[in-house]
């Protein structure tokens, strides 16, 4: 047993001598980088750049290396791994529009590669990772979905499908935030109309979200204010029907029953489809 203990501690300490003195060559950072590296392997700025990934508070020093391999020996093996290791030194560094640059060169050049799959992961999350607030640029949300959606598709069976099927559902959800939230705000300023557009578009589009409670009860709400009774109750029926044990239809059944209504389908309208469709299970 010591003898083996004494074996295990003499190859740890091998391993580190190994990697202080590749890196030794070197210097510190970047800064200390050899102006010229075309006296070293390809491995051995490979081996940098991973170095620089692990102990760096700048990420970016580590691309430096990364790239380098790529300008120093285009067509090797190592230059395909520093490629996909570029995208992820940007992404690390936040710098998204770089890191699906590299992504992307990485797909081009190398589609059937084995770490396309994660290539297309780290394409995806550049974008998703800009979407973190309601009010940022909705292009960015549609991006990050189509781009998920190529994960989930093409590489179904992936280490990073399962991610990626979880990142889709949350950037799905926060397209209906947003629309949720124009709504409420144009129907704070009386603008019934304008909210109830805003609301559809949750109802019909983002039905699988967690905004669908409230849109329906926001809908009752605003059909009421324009003595739209009939579509008032359709929508409280369909929110009745679906989400019973939401606080929202509490809401919704109160409103409808201050004016003396039921929340049971009436009229002709888009909101009597919807009933048909996901209470009745009629699509025709």
């Amino acid at each position: 047993m010591a003898r083996s203990k004494s074996s295990a501690i003499l190859l740890a300490m091998l391993l580190v001598a190994s990697v202080t003195a590749g890196c030794s060559r070197f210097g510190g950072g970047q800064s200390d980088a050899p102006k010229n590296l075309e006296n070293f392997t390809a491995e051995e700025i490979y081996k940098r750049g991973e170095y620089e990934l692990e102990n760096s508070r700048k990420p970016e020093d580590a691309v430096f290396y990364f790239s380098e391999i790529e300008r120093l020996y285009p067509y090797s093996e190592w230059a395909k791994r520093a490629l996909i290791m570029q995208a992820y030194g940007y992404h690390r560094a936040k710098n998204y529009e770089e890191a699906r640059g590299a992504a992307q060169r990485f797909i081009d050049t190398y589609p059937g590669d084995e770490d396309a799959a994660y290539a297309k992961y780290l394409l995806a999350l550049s974008y998703y990772d800009q979407i973190d607030e309601v009010g940022r640029d909705q292009g960015l949300t549609f991006q990050a979905l189509q781009s998920l959606r190529s994960v989930i598709e093409e590489y179904p069976q992936s280490e990073y499908a399962r991610s990626s099927i979880l990142k889709f559902d949350l950037a799905f959800d926060h397209l209906a935030a947003k629309e949720m939230e124009i709504g409420r705000y144009y129907l704070k300023q009386g603008h019934y109309s304008a909210a109830i557009n805003r609301f559809r578009v949750v109802v019909e589009e983002f039905q699988t979200t967690t905004h669908t409670p409230e849109a329906l009860m926001r809908l009752v709400e605003a059909y009421l204010a324009l003595g739209l009774n009939d579509e008032a109750q359709t929508a409280g029926a369909i929110l009745g029907h679906n989400f019973q044990s939401s606080p929202f239809y509490e809401d919704a059944y109160a409103q409808l029953r201050g004016r003396g209504l039921s929340a049971t389908p009436q009229g002709n309208s888009w909101l009597t489809n919807v009933y048909r469709q996901v209470v009745q299970g009629r699509w025709l």
